[in-house]
């Protein structure tokens, strides 16, 4: 039985390569240490079509190994780039000029995002469940390694900072965050970190590449690249592989939706894992076009729907919490308002009659019952799509609001929030992750 291991080789000079995309060349020991150490069965090699350019190579379980990344001929961005992608200073993709085809597969095939934007977090040490369950809203204690979750940051009040797709693995939990919170949410938990704890946060987002798959075709493409054992696994789960000699880890799910996977790779491996993937019929999405998804699907963001006026129940993100363990930062609130039914407003889609600004009035009978947060444009021009926090006996779905001075506005569930699940019956907890 032969299996494919990591060779370790000196980390490249990157001088050369230009200043937008020096960052995410930097492979600090950091990205390294999320992938060593761990144990895993071995798998019998299988030899696969892993570049554009027909090469072969291997995609196998991984066996322990220790691995620094090999030279990078050129950066992922310069590649995209050449191939049209139009990226800004701040090096993320911002279109591929293909919005309405991307959107389409997203619904009908498969798509690729860059989310590599997006902060991630590698929390470590022997306190670290006991550190994460105390500061977040999720079930921590009840995760074994190769599981996963999702958990909201919130404040003593149980307002909303943001949510965190976390990943539970051998030595460390890697946390997935939004760009706008990373900074912030690492310096809250630093602050919590007392002389006696085992814990310790590291910023890997410059270290580390991560891409999301999604679409009802992307079981299709895992299955085509041998990565068929994680297909059908409960939402979080995650395997580390070896890709061309270098680990890549793959979690069920991501952040948009239960429906499609996220990978997890240096940026030494991040172009031939692109290429690969768009080689199995994945269709690339850029940062404007997952904005209108975002919208579309219902994910609450920090600074629209996760900000200090919304508490975490308000924003429908029943799933990540869990009222059954032990204390933790927000709870008091939150059990208090599950008890006495003191929800009083939730987050809601709007298809809207015209374009509306983030902020307006929402109102019924020409009284305000809620604020619009996120406005984006449809497919076609006359589509206009929205989220807003709408008073609970105010309206549902289905109903009718004006938004502004006179537009008017369809209340509809969203699939994101509808995947949410609040307890059945009052004074129960909320489903465990």
């Amino acid at each position: 039985m032969t299996t494919t291991t990591a060779t370790a080789t000196a980390p490249p000079c990157v001088a050369h390569l230009v200043s937008r995309s020096t960052a995410r060349l930097q492979h600090s020991r950091a990205a390294l240490l999320l992938h060593q150490n761990a144990a895993f069965r071995t798998k019998k090699t299988t030899k696969n079509n892993l570049s554009s350019r027909n090469t072969s190579s291997t995609i196998a379980a991984a066996l322990p190994f220790e691995l620094s990344p090999p030279p990078i001929d050129h950066d992922f961005l310069d590649s995209v780039t050449g191939e049209g992608a139009k990226v800004s200073e701040e090096g993320i993709i911002e279109t591929f000029e293909n919005d309405d085809e991307a959107l389409d597969a997203f619904d009908n095939g498969v798509v690729v995002m860059d989310l590599s934007h997006f902060g991630r977090l590698r929390v470590s040490g022997d306190d670290r469940i006991q550190f994460l369950h105390n500061q977040t809203t999720a079930n921590f204690e009840c995760l074994s390694e190769g599981q996963g979750c999702e958990t909201v940051f919130v404040t003593p009040t149980a307002r909303t900072i943001d949510i965190a797709y976390a990943w539970i693995m051998k030595k460390a939990v890697l946390l997935v965050l939004s760009p706008e919170t990373c900074g912030n949410i690492t310096e809250m938990l630093n602050k919590y970190i007392f002389f006696a704890d085992k814990v310790e946060i590291q910023d890997i987002t410059k270290q580390t590449c991560f891409f999301a798959l999604s679409g009802p075709k992307s079981s299709e493409v895992m299955a085509n690249l041998n990565l068929g054992d994680v297909v059908g696994q409960p939402y979080g789960t995650n395997r580390h592989y070896n890709v061309n000699g270098m680990p890549v880890t793959v979690g069920v799910g991501n952040i948009i939706s239960d429906e499609g996977f996220s990978l997890l790779m240096s940026p030494a491996a991040a172009d031939s894992v692109w290429k690969t993937l768009l080689s199995k019929g994945a269709i690339p999405l850029g940062s404007n076009a997952w904005e209108k998804l975002r919208i579309t699907q219902g994910r609450p963001a920090p600074g629209k729907e996760l900000t200090n006026d919304f508490n975490v129940l308000e924003a429908g993100l029943w799933n990540s919490i869990s009222l059954n363990k032990g204390c933790y930062k927000g709870q008091e609130t939150i059990s208090r308002l599950i008890t006495y039914d003191g929800v009083k407003q939730r987050l809601w889609g709007i298809h809207l009659s015209a374009p509306a600004e983030p902020g307006s009035p929402i109102t019924v009978n020409g009284k305000k019952v809620g604020k619009l947060t996120s406005y984006t444009t449809g497919r076609k021009e006359c589509d206009h799509f929205a989220l807003g926090y709408i008073k609970r006996k105010a309206a549902s779905d289905g109903d009718t609001v004006i938004v502004g001075e006179k537009i008017i506005g369809t209340v509809v569930d969203v699939p994101f929030l509808s995947r949410q699940s609040p307890p059945p019956v009052k004074n129960s907890g909320p489903r465990l992750n």
